[in-house]
C-alpha cells in the first residue's frame, strides 16, 4: 500500500483527524513510577478562522494572519465512555515559516510537559518524520512522530531537565474505526456470509 507522507503541519493534522487507540510505554530515569497504559486521543482539525485559533495568537502576542489553522488534542482513558474533557485537551495552532513550509511554530495554550502556554519548533523531514522541540521553563521536550501507513502511526518523545534525560516515552496510535463504519463493515460481512 502507498503512503501519502504529510510534510506540512496542516497535512498532518488532517492526516491524524479522528480517535486513535495509544498503548505507551513510558520510562522514567529517576523513580519506578510507571506511567505506561491506554488511552484514546481525539483530534479535531481547525481552521484558521475558528476563534480558538484566534485565541490562542492574541494570547501568544502572534498575528493571527500567520496562523493556517490548528488542531484540537483530547486524550481520555481506553472505553472510557464519558464526554471529552477540556481538562484534558490541548489546542495547538500551526504558524509556518514563509520560506519553507516544512518548518514552523506551534502555538498551544497548554504543554505536555508543563500545563503553561507554549510556542514550540517543528520540522518535517522529506521522508515525513515530524520533530517537535519544546522549551518549558524547567524542562526541554521533543517528539517524534511518523506514519506507518494510514491508520498505525508511532510517536516517541524524551524529557531533558537540568541534570540529564529524566523520562522517555513510546507510543503506537492505532486509528479507531467509527461507529458507522463499523456497522458497514459488519453488514458487508453479513451480506458476504449470505452469499
Amino acid at each position: 500500500m502507498h503512503l501519502t507522507t504529510p510534510l506540512t503541519m496542516m497535512g498532518f493534522f488532517r492526516k491524524s483527524e479522528g480517535t486513535w487507540f495509544t498503548q505507551r510505554a513510558v520510562h522514567h530515569f529517576d523513580s519506578v513510577e510507571d506511567e505506561s497504559g491506554e488511552s484514546n486521543l481525539t483530534i479535531e482539525v481547525l481552521n484558521k478562522n475558528d476563534p480558538r485559533v484566534q485565541e490562542i495568537c492574541d494570547s501568544q502576542g502572534i498575528d493571527p494572519n500567520l496562523a493556517t489553522g490548528g488542531a484540537s488534542f483530547a486524550w481520555q482513558v481506553n472505553l472510557d465512555i464519558r464526554e471529552l474533557s477540556s481538562g484534558n485537551a490541548a489546542i495547538l495552532v500551526d504558524v509556518p515559516d514563509t520560506e519553507n513550509t516544512k518548518i514552523g511554530k506551534l502555538i498551544r495554550n497548554q504543554g505536555y510537559v508543563e500545563t503553561i502556554p507554549v510556542v514550540s519548533r517543528y520540522n518535517f523531514t522529506d521522508e515525513g518524520v515530524l520533530t517537535i522541540d519544546t522549551n518549558y521553563d524547567n524542562n526541554q521536550g521533543q517528539e517524534r512522530c511518523w506514519f506507518i501507513n494510514d491508520d498505525f502511526r508511532v510517536r516517541v518523545s524524551s524529557v531533558r531537565m537540568m541534570n540529564g534525560i529524566n523520562l522517555m516515552t513510546y507510543c503506537s496510535e492505532r486509528r479507531c474505526v467509527s461507529d458507522d463504519t463499523l456497522k458497514q463493515m459488519i453488514e458487508a460481512n453479513k451480506q458476504r456470509l449470505r452469499n
